[in-house]
């Protein structure tokens, strides 16, 4: 299982709805889009060069506020 798909996996177990998108940026580069957001309002956004990247910073925006530790 590949790093990100863990996260993911983690987030809807957590009761989190997440999606994740590719798109090129003005100067031509990729960039990829991560969210997660739930019920209670919660929503966060988070974008990285790479898509392991975007999952990883992902993590550690919504870690806080999940009722269990992802780790």
């Amino acid at each position: 299982m590949k790093y990100w798909e863990s996260v993911a996996d983690n987030l809807s177990k957590g009761g989190w709805s997440w999606g994740c998108v590719s798109a090129i940026d003005s100067n031509g580069r990729t960039i990829w889009i991560a969210d997660a957001h739930r019920d209670d309002g919660k929503l966060f956004v988070v974008h990285a060069d790479e898509k392991p990247t975007a999952f990883m910073e992902l993590e550690s925006a919504v870690e806080p506020f999940s009722a269990s530790s992802f780790l």
